[in-house]
């Protein structure tokens, strides 16, 4: 006899007092925080820990120039203002991500145009972009979902034919790769995170990269309020030259970045371990659907999400309603699940109520010359199916290992013993998820 579900009052697999916390903070971190509190230099572009981290990220990636930013966000708004992205222009984003990398866009009065993702990786789908493109469109804006890397060469070659930039959104993919090469350093500029939550984490935080001259000096003006430093003395001269934003990180979140950097191959090791067992394990359960690292690539896995097919596992029952009696039944067994995005992008209010910079802008510069713009998630099926039926599962990250992971296996065997028991609970009141503290939030 099967054993009973913890939904139905049974003893749950797991505790939150299994899980350990992310960051792991060791005496790296430690030392270079107490750095930054004896110098007592806490803030400022050149502040020695913001230099040492632009060295030190750019001589990772092989890149030739990086700037700390205060966030991944940062990074790519201030790319998209270094290449002259501007009022009435268009950018294409994949139809899934997170809203920053549409939103950023907009923040330069240009108009985010989405392309379905690809159904394996996740990530945009080059054989939908070029329907996409217009005389407007000037950026291709690919993001590497989750430590996914995105299949880059046809984005490359389709921005070539049609003289487009491709700013990298790597906010989520420290140390990804694709054939060899560094996620971020393929397009004209890259844009990492480093928010509390990241592979590289600085508690919050942003790097840009490029390996264009020109383009580091851009974008280094936007990042502080267009001001340019005298030459010979460094002091801001207090006269933009340029429409400029406060982007600049901090020292105590660029020391702690540094700490991180020492490890980061290690920690990413144990995401990917993780990861790869627990896709060997699962992917034997009929009905659930792994994630997928591509050939070419180096998948770092900053989530791990996994899709549910009740066909697969013996049901007639609709996708949706069977992935939230599924999420239901294996987050009461103490697995820490939950969606990240609950909808593709263009399905946010932000797009259909179009109260961007002002009623409908930026929207109306291009409506007021007859052209139209309509957001409707059911013209990107696949990444609606994505939404519909897929969850995280937070259990990859350092310091947690196989033990754990070993562990959440058997609770998702329990509950697709048991399909029958899970779905008469599909609509009980239980709402997935894990608290900040899993993740460094207070």
């Amino acid at each position: 006899m099967a054993e009973k579900l913890a939904i139905d009052g049974g003893t749950p697999v797991l505790t939150r007092e299994d899980y350990r916390n992310w960051p792991v903070i060791g005496e790296d971190d430690r030392r270079f925080v107490n750095e930054v509190l004896d110098s007592g230099i806490v803030a400022g572009a050149t502040g020695p820990q913001a230099v040492a981290l632009e060295r030190e990220w750019r001589e990772f990636l092989g890149s030739k120039y990086c700037l700390t930013t205060g966030s991944g966000t940062a990074a790519l708004h201030m790319a998209l203002a270094a290449v002259d992205v501007g009022p009435g222009d268009e950018v294409l984003v994949p139809a899934y991500t997170f809203l920053a990398t549409a939103s950023c866009v907009m923040h330069q009065m240009a108009i985010p145009i989405f392309v379905d993702i690809d159904p394996r990786t996740y990530t945009i789908d080059p054989a939908k972009i070029e329907a996409a493109i217009t005389e407007r469109t000037r950026a291709i804006l690919p993001v590497h979902i989750q430590g996914c890397p995105a299949d880059m060469d046809p984005i490359l070659e389709i921005a070539g034919k049609h003289q487009l930039h491709v700013i990298e959104d790597t906010c989520q993919a420290h140390g990804a790769m694709y054939k060899g090469r560094m996620c971020g350093t393929m397009g004209i500029a890259g844009a990492f995170s480093l928010n509390n939550l990241k592979n590289l984490c600085g508690g919050e935080g942003g790097l840009f990269v490029t390996d264009d001259p020109q383009l580091v000096q851009k974008a280094d003006l936007v990042r502080y309020f267009g001001d340019e430093c005298d030459e010979r003395t460094l002091r801001q001269k207090y006269n933009s030259s340029i429409l400029g934003y406060m982007y600049r990180n901090q020292e105590l979140p660029a020391a702690l970045a540094r700490g991180q950097l020492r490890h980061l191959n290690e920690f990413n090791a144990t995401r990917i371990e993780n990861s790869e067992f627990l896709s060997r394990e699962l992917g034997k359960i009929p009905g659930i659907i792994p994630p997928v690292c591509p050939p070419q690539g180096k998948h770092v896995y900053w989530f791990y999400a996994v899709r549910f097919d009740p066909q697969a596992a013996g049901l007639d029952v609709d996708p949706k309603r069977f992935r939230i009696a599924v999420e239901k039944a294996i987050f009461k067994e103490g697995v820490l699940v939950g969606q990240w995005q609950v909808m593709p992008v263009p399905g946010q209010d932000l797009f259909h109520s179009m109260i961007g910079i002002g009623k409908r802008y930026p929207w109306a510069i291009n409506e007021a010359r007859g052209v139209k713009y309509h957001y409707d998630p059911q013209d990107y099926p696949v990444a609606q199916m994505l939404c519909d039926t897929y969850t995280n599962v937070h259990s990859i990250h350092p310091p947690n290992g196989l033990d754990l992971n070993t562990r959440i296996v058997a609770a998702f065997r329990k509950v697709f013993r048991n399909l029958g028991a899970v779905m008469d609970h599909a609509d009980d009141d239980i709402r997935p998820g894990f608290d900040g503290r899993l993740y460094g939030v207070g």
